[in-house]
Protein backbone atom coordinates (compact mmCIF):
# COMPACT_ATOMS: atom_id res chain seq x y z
CA UNK A 1 0.00 0.00 0.00
CA UNK A 2 1.35 3.41 -0.96
CA UNK A 3 2.40 5.29 2.18
CA UNK A 4 1.26 8.76 3.09
CA UNK A 5 4.55 10.48 2.30
CA UNK A 6 4.91 8.94 -1.16
CA UNK A 7 1.31 9.75 -2.09
CA UNK A 8 1.24 13.31 -0.75
CA UNK A 9 4.56 14.23 -2.35
CA UNK A 10 3.58 12.73 -5.69
CA UNK A 11 0.43 14.88 -5.63
CA UNK A 12 2.36 17.99 -4.61
CA UNK A 13 0.56 18.34 -1.29
CA UNK A 14 3.86 17.87 0.51
CA UNK A 15 6.88 19.55 -1.05
CA UNK A 16 9.67 17.53 0.59
CA UNK A 17 11.51 20.67 1.73
CA UNK A 18 12.89 21.14 5.23
CA UNK A 19 12.61 24.39 7.16
CA UNK A 20 16.38 24.79 6.96
CA UNK A 21 16.31 24.40 3.17
CA UNK A 22 13.62 27.07 2.98
CA UNK A 23 15.72 29.39 5.12
CA UNK A 24 18.88 28.82 3.08
CA UNK A 25 17.02 29.63 -0.14
CA UNK A 26 15.94 32.98 1.29
CA UNK A 27 19.39 33.67 2.74
CA UNK A 28 20.96 33.11 -0.68
CA UNK A 29 18.34 35.26 -2.42
CA UNK A 30 18.49 38.19 0.06
CA UNK A 31 21.60 37.82 2.26
CA UNK A 32 21.66 41.45 3.39
CA UNK A 33 17.91 41.91 3.83
CA UNK A 34 16.52 42.12 7.39
CA UNK A 35 15.42 38.68 8.59
CA UNK A 36 14.73 38.84 12.34
CA UNK A 37 13.86 41.94 14.38
CA UNK A 38 13.49 41.96 18.16
CA UNK A 39 10.82 43.83 20.12
CA UNK A 40 12.06 47.36 20.94
CA UNK A 41 11.23 46.66 24.61
CA UNK A 42 13.27 43.46 24.68
CA UNK A 43 15.03 44.46 27.91
CA UNK A 44 11.67 44.22 29.68
CA UNK A 45 11.05 40.60 28.63
CA UNK A 46 14.50 39.03 28.12
CA UNK A 47 18.21 39.68 28.76
CA UNK A 48 20.10 41.59 26.09
CA UNK A 49 19.59 44.54 23.79
CA UNK A 50 17.20 44.32 20.82
CA UNK A 51 18.80 42.73 17.76
CA UNK A 52 18.16 43.19 14.06
CA UNK A 53 19.75 40.41 12.03
CA UNK A 54 20.06 40.14 8.28
CA UNK A 55 19.66 36.73 6.65
CA UNK A 56 23.44 36.41 6.47
CA UNK A 57 23.81 37.22 10.17
CA UNK A 58 20.98 34.89 11.18
CA UNK A 59 22.47 32.07 9.11
CA UNK A 60 25.89 32.49 10.74
CA UNK A 61 24.37 32.43 14.21
CA UNK A 62 22.15 29.45 13.41
CA UNK A 63 25.28 27.56 12.35
CA UNK A 64 27.04 28.45 15.60
CA UNK A 65 24.08 27.36 17.70
CA UNK A 66 23.76 24.13 15.71
CA UNK A 67 27.46 23.39 16.28
CA UNK A 68 27.11 24.01 20.02
CA UNK A 69 24.11 21.67 20.18
CA UNK A 70 26.05 18.94 18.38
CA UNK A 71 29.02 19.45 20.72
CA UNK A 72 26.70 18.74 23.67
CA UNK A 73 25.28 15.54 22.25
CA UNK A 74 22.38 16.70 20.11
CA UNK A 75 21.93 14.72 16.91
CA UNK A 76 19.15 13.61 14.55
CA UNK A 77 16.02 12.95 16.58
CA UNK A 78 17.44 14.47 19.79
CA UNK A 79 15.11 16.82 21.64
CA UNK A 80 15.98 20.43 22.44
CA UNK A 81 13.72 21.95 25.08
CA UNK A 82 13.35 25.72 24.77
CA UNK A 83 11.49 28.23 26.93
CA UNK A 84 11.99 31.77 25.69
CA UNK A 85 9.73 34.75 25.02
CA UNK A 86 9.45 36.06 21.47
CA UNK A 87 13.04 37.10 20.83
CA UNK A 88 15.29 36.35 17.87
CA UNK A 89 17.05 33.50 19.68
CA UNK A 90 13.79 31.55 19.82
CA UNK A 91 13.35 31.66 16.04
CA UNK A 92 17.03 30.82 15.69
CA UNK A 93 16.58 27.67 17.79
CA UNK A 94 14.11 26.26 15.27
CA UNK A 95 16.52 26.94 12.42
CA UNK A 96 19.53 25.42 14.21
CA UNK A 97 17.57 22.28 15.12
CA UNK A 98 16.26 21.92 11.57
CA UNK A 99 19.85 22.20 10.34
CA UNK A 100 20.94 19.06 12.24
CA UNK A 101 17.74 17.01 12.26
CA UNK A 102 16.92 17.68 15.91
CA UNK A 103 13.47 18.17 17.45
CA UNK A 104 12.43 21.35 19.29
CA UNK A 105 9.87 21.15 22.08
CA UNK A 106 8.93 24.75 22.95
CA UNK A 107 7.34 25.58 26.29
CA UNK A 108 5.12 28.63 26.80
CA UNK A 109 6.70 31.06 29.24
CA UNK A 110 3.72 30.49 31.55
CA UNK A 111 4.71 26.83 32.16
CA UNK A 112 6.21 26.06 35.56
CA UNK A 113 7.68 22.97 37.26
CA UNK A 114 4.49 20.88 36.99
CA UNK A 115 4.37 21.26 33.22
CA UNK A 116 8.15 21.04 32.85
CA UNK A 117 8.16 17.73 34.70
CA UNK A 118 5.46 16.28 32.45
CA UNK A 119 7.07 17.52 29.22
CA UNK A 120 10.61 16.45 30.08
CA UNK A 121 9.46 12.98 31.13
CA UNK A 122 7.81 12.48 27.74
CA UNK A 123 10.47 14.08 25.53
CA UNK A 124 13.76 13.33 27.39
CA UNK A 125 15.57 16.48 26.20
CA UNK A 126 19.31 16.50 25.55
CA UNK A 127 19.75 20.29 25.81
CA UNK A 128 17.56 22.98 27.38
CA UNK A 129 17.60 26.65 26.35
CA UNK A 130 16.00 29.22 28.66
CA UNK A 131 16.26 32.81 29.88
CA UNK A 132 17.20 34.08 33.31
CA UNK A 133 14.48 36.70 32.92
CA UNK A 134 11.91 35.42 30.46
CA UNK A 135 8.86 37.70 30.66
CA UNK A 136 9.67 38.32 34.32
CA UNK A 137 10.50 34.76 35.42
CA UNK A 138 13.77 32.86 35.88
CA UNK A 139 13.27 29.91 33.53
CA UNK A 140 16.94 28.92 33.76
CA UNK A 141 16.49 28.51 37.50
CA UNK A 142 13.36 26.46 36.82
CA UNK A 143 15.29 24.05 34.59
CA UNK A 144 18.30 23.85 36.91
CA UNK A 145 16.04 23.16 39.87
CA UNK A 146 14.51 20.21 38.02
CA UNK A 147 17.75 19.01 36.40
CA UNK A 148 18.23 16.03 38.71
CA UNK A 149 14.94 14.62 37.42
CA UNK A 150 16.10 14.88 33.79
CA UNK A 151 18.83 12.23 33.36
CA UNK A 152 18.87 12.77 29.59
CA UNK A 153 19.84 16.45 29.93
CA UNK A 154 23.47 17.09 29.02
CA UNK A 155 23.56 20.89 28.96
CA UNK A 156 21.65 24.06 29.76
CA UNK A 157 22.17 27.11 27.53
CA UNK A 158 21.23 30.33 29.33
CA UNK A 159 20.06 33.57 27.82
CA UNK A 160 21.55 35.83 30.49
CA UNK A 161 23.99 35.19 33.32
CA UNK A 162 23.20 32.12 35.40
CA UNK A 163 25.31 30.13 37.86
CA UNK A 164 25.00 26.46 37.02
CA UNK A 165 24.26 26.85 33.31
CA UNK A 166 26.70 25.14 30.94
CA UNK A 167 26.88 27.86 28.29
CA UNK A 168 25.79 31.44 27.76
CA UNK A 169 23.70 31.71 24.63
CA UNK A 170 25.11 35.14 23.78
CA UNK A 171 28.66 33.73 23.74
CA UNK A 172 27.63 30.78 21.55
CA UNK A 173 26.13 33.11 18.95
CA UNK A 174 29.11 35.46 18.79
CA UNK A 175 32.04 33.04 18.98
CA UNK A 176 33.56 31.33 15.96
CA UNK A 177 32.67 27.64 15.86
CA UNK A 178 33.65 24.50 13.99
CA UNK A 179 30.72 23.91 11.65
CA UNK A 180 32.46 21.45 9.35
CA UNK A 181 30.29 18.49 10.33
CA UNK A 182 26.94 20.19 10.01
CA UNK A 183 26.42 19.66 6.29
CA UNK A 184 26.46 15.88 6.67
CA UNK A 185 23.72 16.06 9.31
CA UNK A 186 21.69 18.38 7.10
CA UNK A 187 22.04 16.03 4.13
CA UNK A 188 20.55 13.18 6.15
CA UNK A 189 17.57 15.23 7.37
CA UNK A 190 14.32 14.54 5.52
CA UNK A 191 11.23 16.73 5.37
CA UNK A 192 9.29 13.79 6.78
CA UNK A 193 11.27 13.93 10.04
CA UNK A 194 9.66 15.38 13.15
CA UNK A 195 11.02 18.88 13.80
CA UNK A 196 8.78 20.07 16.67
CA UNK A 197 6.71 18.69 19.51
CA UNK A 198 4.33 21.46 20.59
CA UNK A 199 1.82 21.30 23.41
CA UNK A 200 -1.89 21.78 23.27
CA UNK A 201 -3.13 24.84 25.09
CA UNK A 202 -4.51 22.85 28.00
CA UNK A 203 -7.43 25.23 28.54
CA UNK A 204 -9.75 22.30 29.22
CA UNK A 205 -7.41 19.33 29.76
CA UNK A 206 -3.79 18.41 30.45
CA UNK A 207 -1.37 19.40 27.66
CA UNK A 208 -0.63 16.79 24.99
CA UNK A 209 2.46 16.64 22.79
CA UNK A 210 1.81 17.19 19.08
CA UNK A 211 4.72 16.14 16.83
CA UNK A 212 4.90 17.84 13.44
CA UNK A 213 7.25 17.24 10.52
CA UNK A 214 8.72 19.78 8.12
CA UNK A 215 6.17 18.62 5.51
CA UNK A 216 3.28 19.17 7.91
CA UNK A 217 4.47 22.67 8.76
CA UNK A 218 4.99 23.82 5.17
CA UNK A 219 1.60 22.42 4.12
CA UNK A 220 -0.36 24.21 6.83
CA UNK A 221 1.55 27.49 6.54
CA UNK A 222 -0.23 28.21 3.24
CA UNK A 223 -3.30 29.00 5.33
CA UNK A 224 -1.54 32.26 6.19
CA UNK A 225 0.67 32.72 3.13
CA UNK A 226 -2.29 32.51 0.75
CA UNK A 227 -5.09 33.62 3.09
CA UNK A 228 -3.29 36.86 3.96
CA UNK A 229 -2.06 37.36 0.38
CA UNK A 230 1.56 37.53 1.49
CA UNK A 231 4.12 38.71 -1.06
CA UNK A 232 7.88 38.09 -1.35
CA UNK A 233 9.73 40.31 1.09
CA UNK A 234 6.71 41.14 3.26
CA UNK A 235 7.14 42.30 6.86
CA UNK A 236 5.29 40.11 9.38
CA UNK A 237 4.66 41.25 12.97
CA UNK A 238 4.22 38.30 15.35
CA UNK A 239 2.58 39.06 18.73
CA UNK A 240 1.57 35.43 19.38
CA UNK A 241 4.12 33.17 21.15
CA UNK A 242 6.34 31.16 18.79
CA UNK A 243 5.46 27.93 20.57
CA UNK A 244 2.48 26.47 18.71
CA UNK A 245 0.34 26.64 15.57
CA UNK A 246 -0.43 30.37 15.70
CA UNK A 247 3.20 31.39 16.03
CA UNK A 248 4.99 28.70 14.03
CA UNK A 249 2.45 27.78 11.35
CA UNK A 250 0.96 31.26 11.22
CA UNK A 251 4.16 33.33 11.28
CA UNK A 252 7.53 31.53 11.35
CA UNK A 253 6.99 29.22 8.37
CA UNK A 254 5.12 31.80 6.23
CA UNK A 255 8.09 34.11 6.88
CA UNK A 256 10.36 31.45 5.38
CA UNK A 257 7.98 30.87 2.47
CA UNK A 258 8.00 34.53 1.37
CA UNK A 259 11.52 35.46 2.47
CA UNK A 260 10.45 38.57 4.33
CA UNK A 261 11.16 40.06 7.74
CA UNK A 262 9.87 38.53 10.96
CA UNK A 263 9.29 41.23 13.57
CA UNK A 264 8.75 39.85 17.07
CA UNK A 265 6.52 41.12 19.85
CA UNK A 266 5.76 39.80 23.35
CA UNK A 267 3.56 40.03 25.33
CA UNK A 268 0.79 42.09 23.73
CA UNK A 269 1.56 45.72 24.57
CA UNK A 270 -0.62 47.98 22.44
CA UNK A 271 1.58 51.11 22.32
CA UNK A 272 4.65 49.01 21.46
CA UNK A 273 2.64 46.95 18.96
CA UNK A 274 1.36 50.03 17.12
CA UNK A 275 4.84 51.58 17.19
CA UNK A 276 6.22 48.46 15.48
CA UNK A 277 3.49 48.55 12.82
CA UNK A 278 4.50 52.09 11.93
CA UNK A 279 8.31 51.93 12.28
CA UNK A 280 8.79 48.53 10.63
CA UNK A 281 6.22 49.21 7.87
CA UNK A 282 4.40 45.99 8.69
CA UNK A 283 2.35 44.35 5.94
CA UNK A 284 0.67 41.60 7.95
CA UNK A 285 -0.01 40.88 11.61
CA UNK A 286 -2.52 39.11 13.84
CA UNK A 287 -4.72 40.29 16.70
CA UNK A 288 -7.53 38.85 18.81
CA UNK A 289 -11.09 39.85 17.86
CA UNK A 290 -11.68 41.77 21.08
CA UNK A 291 -8.71 44.06 20.39
CA UNK A 292 -9.77 44.71 16.80
CA UNK A 293 -13.29 45.56 17.97
CA UNK A 294 -11.94 47.86 20.67
CA UNK A 295 -9.76 49.77 18.22
CA UNK A 296 -12.74 50.34 15.92
CA UNK A 297 -14.91 51.49 18.83
CA UNK A 298 -12.25 53.98 19.97
CA UNK A 299 -10.82 55.56 16.79
CA UNK A 300 -8.78 58.08 18.81
CA UNK A 301 -6.25 55.31 19.55
CA UNK A 302 -5.43 55.03 15.85
CA UNK A 303 -5.83 58.72 15.00
CA UNK A 304 -2.07 59.32 14.66
CA UNK A 305 -1.06 55.77 13.65
CA UNK A 306 0.08 55.30 10.05
CA UNK A 307 -1.51 52.01 8.93
CA UNK A 308 -0.79 52.55 5.23
CA UNK A 309 1.63 49.61 4.99
CA UNK A 310 -0.79 47.15 6.62
CA UNK A 311 -2.79 45.11 4.09
CA UNK A 312 -4.20 42.22 6.12
CA UNK A 313 -4.74 41.20 9.75
CA UNK A 314 -5.38 37.65 10.87
CA UNK A 315 -7.79 36.90 13.68
CA UNK A 316 -9.63 33.97 15.19
CA UNK A 317 -9.73 31.78 18.32
CA UNK A 318 -13.22 33.25 18.85
CA UNK A 319 -16.13 34.16 16.56
CA UNK A 320 -15.53 37.37 14.62
CA UNK A 321 -18.18 40.11 14.80
CA UNK A 322 -19.27 40.81 11.19
CA UNK A 323 -19.38 44.55 11.86
CA UNK A 324 -15.74 44.45 12.94
CA UNK A 325 -14.54 42.70 9.79
CA UNK A 326 -16.55 45.09 7.64
CA UNK A 327 -15.39 48.10 9.66
CA UNK A 328 -11.69 47.46 9.13
CA UNK A 329 -12.24 47.12 5.40
CA UNK A 330 -14.35 50.27 5.09
CA UNK A 331 -12.38 52.55 7.43
CA UNK A 332 -8.82 51.41 6.84
CA UNK A 333 -8.86 49.32 3.65
CA UNK A 334 -7.50 46.37 5.64
CA UNK A 335 -8.82 42.85 5.11
CA UNK A 336 -9.43 40.70 8.20
CA UNK A 337 -8.64 37.01 7.64
CA UNK A 338 -10.66 34.52 9.68
CA UNK A 339 -8.62 31.57 11.00
CA UNK A 340 -9.68 28.39 12.75
CA UNK A 341 -6.91 25.93 13.55
CA UNK A 342 -5.18 23.69 16.04
CA UNK A 343 -1.78 22.19 16.76
CA UNK A 344 -3.09 18.88 15.48
CA UNK A 345 -3.58 20.32 12.01
CA UNK A 346 -7.08 21.72 11.69
CA UNK A 347 -6.81 24.40 9.01
CA UNK A 348 -9.88 26.41 8.05
CA UNK A 349 -9.32 29.90 6.74
CA UNK A 350 -11.61 32.53 5.32
CA UNK A 351 -9.50 34.89 3.24
CA UNK A 352 -10.63 37.63 0.84
CA UNK A 353 -9.91 35.48 -2.22
CA UNK A 354 -12.16 32.61 -1.11
CA UNK A 355 -14.80 34.66 0.74
CA UNK A 356 -14.75 38.22 -0.67
CA UNK A 357 -17.65 39.58 1.42
CA UNK A 358 -16.30 40.76 4.82
CA UNK A 359 -19.44 39.97 6.82
CA UNK A 360 -19.80 36.52 5.31
CA UNK A 361 -16.10 35.90 6.02
CA UNK A 362 -16.73 36.61 9.71
CA UNK A 363 -19.50 34.03 9.90
CA UNK A 364 -18.40 31.08 7.80
CA UNK A 365 -15.38 29.12 6.58
CA UNK A 366 -14.77 27.36 3.26
CA UNK A 367 -15.80 23.71 3.41
CA UNK A 368 -12.55 22.22 2.18
CA UNK A 369 -12.92 18.87 0.47
CA UNK A 370 -16.24 19.48 -1.29
CA UNK A 371 -16.11 17.39 -4.51
CA UNK A 372 -15.73 19.53 -7.60
CA UNK A 373 -14.96 22.74 -5.69
CA UNK A 374 -11.50 24.29 -5.74
CA UNK A 375 -10.25 27.05 -3.46
CA UNK A 376 -7.66 29.78 -3.93
CA UNK A 377 -5.84 28.82 -0.73
CA UNK A 378 -3.31 26.02 -1.24
CA UNK A 379 -3.92 24.76 2.31
CA UNK A 380 -7.10 23.15 0.96
CA UNK A 381 -5.11 20.72 -1.21
CA UNK A 382 -5.93 17.19 -0.16
CA UNK A 383 -8.00 18.13 2.88
CA UNK A 384 -11.16 16.10 3.51
CA UNK A 385 -13.78 17.06 6.08
CA UNK A 386 -17.02 15.63 7.38
CA UNK A 387 -19.52 16.41 10.13
CA UNK A 388 -20.61 13.65 12.50
CA UNK A 389 -23.34 13.63 15.13
CA UNK A 390 -21.48 13.49 18.50
CA UNK A 391 -24.04 11.11 20.01
CA UNK A 392 -24.90 8.74 17.16
CA UNK A 393 -21.85 8.94 14.91
CA UNK A 394 -24.17 9.56 11.96
CA UNK A 395 -22.79 11.72 9.15
CA UNK A 396 -24.49 15.12 9.09
CA UNK A 397 -25.42 16.28 5.59
CA UNK A 398 -28.31 18.71 6.05
CA UNK A 399 -27.76 22.46 6.66
CA UNK A 400 -28.47 23.85 10.11
CA UNK A 401 -27.71 20.68 12.05
CA UNK A 402 -24.60 20.69 14.23
CA UNK A 403 -22.00 17.96 14.01
CA UNK A 404 -18.42 17.40 15.17
CA UNK A 405 -15.87 18.35 12.52
CA UNK A 406 -13.59 15.50 11.44
CA UNK A 407 -10.66 16.21 9.15
CA UNK A 408 -7.79 14.42 7.43
CA UNK A 409 -5.17 15.38 4.88
CA UNK A 410 -1.67 16.83 4.52
CA UNK A 411 -2.00 19.28 7.43
CA UNK A 412 -3.10 16.71 10.02
CA UNK A 413 -0.60 15.12 12.43
CA UNK A 414 -0.13 11.35 12.84
CA UNK A 415 -0.76 11.11 16.58
CA UNK A 416 0.22 12.37 20.01
CA UNK A 417 3.81 12.08 21.23
CA UNK A 418 4.28 8.75 23.02
CA UNK A 419 0.57 8.51 23.83
CA UNK A 420 -0.94 5.74 21.68
CA UNK A 421 -3.99 5.69 23.96
CA UNK A 422 -4.81 9.30 23.14
CA UNK A 423 -4.00 8.78 19.47
CA UNK A 424 -6.40 5.86 19.15
CA UNK A 425 -9.26 7.94 20.55
CA UNK A 426 -8.35 10.96 18.42
CA UNK A 427 -8.99 9.30 15.03
CA UNK A 428 -12.00 7.49 13.56
CA UNK A 429 -11.65 4.16 11.68
CA UNK A 430 -11.23 6.03 8.36
CA UNK A 431 -8.29 8.07 9.67
CA UNK A 432 -10.18 11.33 10.25
CA UNK A 433 -9.03 13.39 13.23
CA UNK A 434 -11.82 14.14 15.71
CA UNK A 435 -11.54 17.87 16.39
CA UNK A 436 -14.08 18.15 19.20
CA UNK A 437 -15.40 21.28 17.44
CA UNK A 438 -19.03 21.61 16.39
CA UNK A 439 -19.89 23.08 12.99
CA UNK A 440 -22.94 23.15 10.80
CA UNK A 441 -23.39 23.44 7.06
CA UNK A 442 -24.34 26.98 6.15
CA UNK A 443 -24.69 25.79 2.56
CA UNK A 444 -23.04 22.97 0.58
CA UNK A 445 -19.72 24.90 0.33
CA UNK A 446 -19.42 26.64 3.70
CA UNK A 447 -19.19 25.71 7.38
CA UNK A 448 -20.22 27.76 10.39
CA UNK A 449 -18.59 27.27 13.77
CA UNK A 450 -21.09 26.40 16.49
CA UNK A 451 -18.96 25.63 19.53
CA UNK A 452 -16.89 23.08 21.41
CA UNK A 453 -18.65 19.77 21.98
CA UNK A 454 -17.56 19.76 25.62
CA UNK A 455 -18.83 23.33 26.15
CA UNK A 456 -22.42 22.64 25.09
CA UNK A 457 -24.98 23.87 27.61
CA UNK A 458 -27.94 21.61 28.34
CA UNK A 459 -31.17 23.43 29.17
CA UNK A 460 -34.66 21.92 29.07
CA UNK A 461 -33.35 19.04 27.01
CA UNK A 462 -32.00 21.47 24.41
CA UNK A 463 -28.34 21.95 23.52
CA UNK A 464 -26.99 25.48 23.44
CA UNK A 465 -23.67 26.43 21.81
CA UNK A 466 -22.11 29.20 23.93
CA UNK A 467 -20.26 30.68 20.95
CA UNK A 468 -23.53 31.33 19.13
CA UNK A 469 -24.94 33.34 22.06
CA UNK A 470 -21.60 35.11 22.57
CA UNK A 471 -21.55 36.29 18.96
CA UNK A 472 -25.07 37.68 19.33
CA UNK A 473 -24.35 39.45 22.63
CA UNK A 474 -21.11 40.92 21.29
CA UNK A 475 -23.21 43.24 19.13
CA UNK A 476 -24.82 44.86 22.19
CA UNK A 477 -23.76 48.54 22.28
CA UNK A 478 -22.76 48.36 25.96
CA UNK A 479 -20.72 45.14 25.73
CA UNK A 480 -16.95 45.26 25.27
CA UNK A 481 -16.30 41.53 25.79
CA UNK A 482 -18.47 38.55 26.62
CA UNK A 483 -18.34 34.84 27.34
CA UNK A 484 -21.21 32.42 27.94
CA UNK A 485 -20.90 29.36 30.18
CA UNK A 486 -23.20 26.77 31.65
CA UNK A 487 -23.39 26.50 35.45
CA UNK A 488 -25.06 23.49 37.11
CA UNK A 489 -28.62 24.27 38.16
CA UNK A 490 -28.89 23.46 41.87
CA UNK A 491 -32.65 22.96 41.55
CA UNK A 492 -32.77 20.58 38.59
CA UNK A 493 -30.45 17.58 38.23
CA UNK A 494 -28.57 17.55 34.93
CA UNK A 495 -29.68 21.06 33.91
CA UNK A 496 -27.47 24.12 33.49
CA UNK A 497 -28.03 27.82 33.90
CA UNK A 498 -27.00 29.88 30.88
CA UNK A 499 -24.68 32.51 32.36
CA UNK A 500 -23.39 35.58 30.53
CA UNK A 501 -20.07 36.94 31.77
CA UNK A 502 -19.73 40.48 30.47
CA UNK A 503 -17.06 43.17 30.39
CA UNK A 504 -18.93 46.46 29.86
CA UNK A 505 -17.58 49.26 27.73
CA UNK A 506 -16.02 52.11 29.73
CA UNK A 507 -18.65 54.12 31.59
CA UNK A 508 -21.46 51.65 30.81
CA UNK A 509 -23.58 49.49 33.10
CA UNK A 510 -25.08 46.27 31.73
CA UNK A 511 -28.21 44.61 33.09
CA UNK A 512 -29.49 41.11 32.45
CA UNK A 513 -32.83 42.30 31.09
CA UNK A 514 -31.04 44.38 28.45
CA UNK A 515 -29.14 41.35 27.19
CA UNK A 516 -32.30 39.25 27.01
CA UNK A 517 -34.17 42.01 25.19
CA UNK A 518 -31.27 42.28 22.77
CA UNK A 519 -31.54 38.57 21.92
CA UNK A 520 -35.33 38.72 21.58
CA UNK A 521 -35.01 41.60 19.13
CA UNK A 522 -32.85 39.30 17.01
CA UNK A 523 -35.47 36.56 17.11
CA UNK A 524 -33.39 34.18 19.22
CA UNK A 525 -35.09 31.19 20.84
CA UNK A 526 -36.00 31.93 24.48
CA UNK A 527 -34.16 28.90 25.88
CA UNK A 528 -30.85 30.40 24.72
CA UNK A 529 -31.30 33.57 26.79
CA UNK A 530 -28.97 33.96 29.77
CA UNK A 531 -30.59 33.49 33.17
CA UNK A 532 -27.65 34.89 35.09
CA UNK A 533 -25.26 37.81 34.55
CA UNK A 534 -21.75 38.20 35.96
CA UNK A 535 -19.84 41.45 35.33
CA UNK A 536 -16.02 41.41 35.27
CA UNK A 537 -13.29 43.89 34.46
CA UNK A 538 -11.69 41.39 32.05
CA UNK A 539 -12.15 37.81 30.89
CA UNK A 540 -9.42 35.28 31.69
CA UNK A 541 -7.60 34.44 28.47
CA UNK A 542 -4.55 32.44 27.48
CA UNK A 543 -1.68 33.76 25.37
CA UNK A 544 -3.64 33.15 22.15
CA UNK A 545 -6.65 35.13 23.29
CA UNK A 546 -8.85 32.11 24.00
CA UNK A 547 -11.16 32.51 26.96
CA UNK A 548 -10.25 30.06 29.73
CA UNK A 549 -13.72 28.58 30.09
CA UNK A 550 -12.78 26.08 32.78
CA UNK A 551 -11.31 28.85 34.94
CA UNK A 552 -14.29 31.08 34.22
CA UNK A 553 -16.83 28.41 35.16
CA UNK A 554 -14.99 27.73 38.41
CA UNK A 555 -14.88 31.41 39.39
CA UNK A 556 -18.53 32.00 38.48
CA UNK A 557 -19.65 28.98 40.48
Amino acid sequence: MEDRTTRYRSLGWWEGVTLWELFVRRAEERPDAPALVDPPNRSEIAPGDPVRWTYREARDRADRLAAALVAHGVGPGSVVLVQLPNVAELALTYLAAARIGAVVTPLPVQFRVHELAAVSALTEPTVAIAATNGAGFDHVGLVLGHRSAMPSLRAVFALGDADGADRRLSEILEEEADTSGLDDLTAHTDAGDVVTVCWTSGTEAEPKGVPRTHDLWTAIAYATTDGARLRPGDVLLCPFPLVNMSGIGGMLVPWLQVGGTLVLHHPLNLPVFLRQVVEERVNYTVAPPVLLSMLLADPTTLADVDLSSLRTIGSGSAPLPPAMVRGWKERHGIEIVNFFGSNEGVALVGGPDDIPDPEERARVFPRFGVPGRTWANRVARGIQTKLVDPQTGETVEEPGRAGELLIKGPTVFDGYWRRPDLTERAFDPEGFYRTGDLFQLEDPEHLRFVGRARDLIIRGGMKIAPEEVEALLADHPKVADVAVVGIPDERIEGEQVVTAVVVPKPGETVELRELRQHLRAKGVAAYKEPRKLVVLDALPRNALGKVLKRELRASVR
